[in-house]
């Protein structure tokens, strides 16, 4: 019990930060709902008063001649009965009208708080699988558990004026029933307290595979996994996962919910025992005429409601307790902070339309990997210079494309733009500097002029620079063939058009070359594209990129030797640069490879030449 008491003491300080978290969300909301719980809990009370005078003024006037004078009185408490009946109605709508809007806007709040930090967090943290259950937690558990609440601590407050009330009617008959009162409900609370702390270790412990199952559930209902699931034949294998899953989280759930109602039952025997027992006592009394029928009534009413009252009273400090545990896990993900911060005194950036980047002797590892990405790795590229790098997957090339970026820093070495370290720049002026086509472009379900415009929102780029930039792409051809043009919705989530592969990652190179950034890096620009497709961009690339710095990652040789200088990575490390034909005259690495490439492109056009 003693470290069940402790447990709940930590818990304590959550709960002011929660109601901080609802007043900055909806204060005058509830300072208003919150009179109306304390009104509604004054109500119990006076219909209790009420009805032992009902009672008591029906027995004054049965067996007696019926009169206006002798029913006037009569009728007056049942009139007031009925309005009180009626004014509890009212308030409980009304409360529950505020309930709702204000539990909306401090989910509203909290989910701006999650989306705040979550834009915030280095993307070291996405590594990290106690991130996404911590997400998950705060996410779906604790959103809404500041609002839950402050309605516990409302019907805690109602409940707790009732029950003082009715303790005050039951001192009437004696000073040792409201004693009986509370000890008649300890078993309810050890059961509250007991289940609470249970559910709350089960809802942690089974947090991974919660997650897997909305895991199974997304890949079987998302449409890009639909084709290798239909192919493959994964869908009942995964349907079978997701079922075994839910069967063991359900039999654990339904296990706890036996357990607690078995607690529940005899809790409420023992209740039942108790008011037993002093209904026995006030039915005596009022065989030997010491008490009217009236108080008999009203004594049940007390002691019954009070009862009630008392186990509310418990539910609401166990759901009170178990809302401060959930809303450890929304404090805790709040209270993360990233590594990569903007510096106390920021360099500046000389302005110009291209930079120098420098790598110097640097070396990553991911969090948590054993191996580096990146070993003493070495890197120059002089300012407006297009520079290539080519090699196996796996040879760090993505990387340092994060490195750039600053999402992450480097274990060791410096990452320097026109002879400025990254992290002596500030964060949103670096990126504002540089451009990046992502081996993975992200698919936005927007139009096409915002998918493009994205690009640069923070310049509100007008039609025509849009549709420059989907030019420059190789985009604009396929544009036009939409019926709407760059208003065409896009992606099947809101019944927009769909698009090719290569037809998403012409859009992702317009939103790249739509920022005028000094810095162009583009990680795998022509994989989607055939060949007409790349031969058409590759000849306008170096207008494009006339003056500014570009860094372009490929595994076609094709597109490196349009480059100025081509560097080949291996575990890590350049071990090759120069220019396309420098490369070949190693008879290195470089020259194997484009050996190897063009003798099966050669084969591959020999077997297709009509015979």
């Amino acid at each position: 019990m003693k470290a069940k008491l402790d447990k709940a003491l930590k818990q304590l300080p959550y709960l002011p930060r929660a109601l901080r978290l609802v007043w900055a969300a909806a204060g005058v909301w509830a300072m208003a709902w919150l009179a109306l719980i304390l009104l509604q809990g004054l109500l119990p009370v006076a219909t209790v008063y009420l009805t032992r005078a009902v009672v008591d003024g029906l027995v004054a006037i049965l067996g007696k001649e019926y009169s206006w004078t002798a029913l006037s009185p009569f009728l007056l408490l049942v009139g007031l009965t009925v309005l009180t009946l009626l004014a509890g109605e009212a308030l409980r709508g009304i409360t529950g009208w505020m309930r709702t809007v204000q539990s909306e806007q401090v989910q509203d709040h909290i989910h701006g708080r999650i989306h705040e930090k979550a834009l915030a967090l280095d993307i070291a943290f996405y590594d990290s699988p106690d991130y996404y259950d911590r997400l998950h937690r705060a996410r779906i558990d604790a959103v809404s558990r500041p609002a839950a609440m402050l309605e516990n601590i409302g019907a805690f407050l109602q409940n707790g004026v009732t029950l003082a009330a009715m303790c005050l009617v039951l001192l009437r008959f004696g000073p040792w029933l409201p004693l009986i009162l509370f000890v008649s409900t300890l078993p309810a609370l050890f059961v509250v307290f007991r289940n609470t702390l249970r559910f709350h270790a089960w809802r942690v412990r089974n947090t991974a595979a919660e997650r897997r199952c909305r895991y199974y559930d997304w890949m079987i209902t998302e449409r890009n996994a639909a084709p290798e699931l239909r192919l493959f034949g994964l869908g009942i294998p995964f349907r079978d996962a997701f079922r075994r899953l839910r069967e063991g989280l359900r039999r654990e759930r339904g296990d706890l919910a036996k357990k607690e109602a078995v607690g529940r039952i005899g809790a409420s025997v023992f209740g039942l025992a108790a008011l037993a027992g002093g209904l026995a006592w006030m039915s005596w009394k009022a065989s030997r005429g010491t008490v009217t029928l009236g108080e008999l009534t009203l004594f049940y009413l007390a002691f019954s409601q009070g009862q009630r009252m008392m186990r509310d009273l418990l539910s609401n400090a166990g759901e009170i307790y178990r809302n401060m545990m959930f809303l450890e896990n929304l404090f805790e993900y709040l209270e993360l902070m990233p590594q990569i911060q903007d510096p106390e005194r920021p360099s500046t950036l000389p302005e110009g339309s291209g930079c120098e980047v420098s790598i110097v002797n640097v070396s990553f590892r991911y969090p948590g990997s054993p191996h580096p990405a990146l070993a003493d790795f070495s890197l120059l590229i002089p300012k407006g210079r297009i520079a290539a790098l080519v090699g196996e997957n796996g040879a760090g090339k993505s990387t340092l494309i994060k490195l750039l970026c600053r999402f992450y820093d480097p274990d060791a070495g410096r990452i320097l733009l026109d002879g400025l370290d990254l992290r002596d720049l500030n964060l949103p002026e670096l990126r504002r500097r540089i451009t990046v086509l992502f081996q993975e472009p992200v698919r936005y379900h927007e139009t096409i002029g915002d998918n493009i415009a994205f690009g640069d929102l923070a310049a509100a780029p007008g039609m025509g620079e849009i549709e420059g930039a989907a030019r420059a792409a190789g985009a604009e051809a396929f544009v036009h063939r939409l019926p709407l043009g760059y208003r065409t919705l896009l992606g099947k989530w809101f019944g927009g058009a769909e698009l090719s592969v290569g037809e998403w990652q012409r859009l992702a190179l317009a939103r790249a070359f739509l920022r005028r950034a000094s810095l162009i890096i583009l990680d795998e620009p022509t994989s989607a594209m055939d060949s007409w497709a790349e031969t058409d961009w590759l000849s306008r690339f170096r207008r494009l990129a006339a003056g500014r710095t570009a860094l372009i990652i490929t595994h076609r040789f094709t597109t490196a030797l349009r480059a100025d200088r081509i560097y080949v990575m291996h575990s890590g490390c350049i071990i090759e640069e120069g220019t396309h034909d420098e490369l070949l005259s190693m008879n290195g690495r470089y020259a194997a490879s484009w050996r190897r490439q063009t003798d099966r492109d050669a084969a591959l056009a020999e077997s297709t030449e009509p015979s």
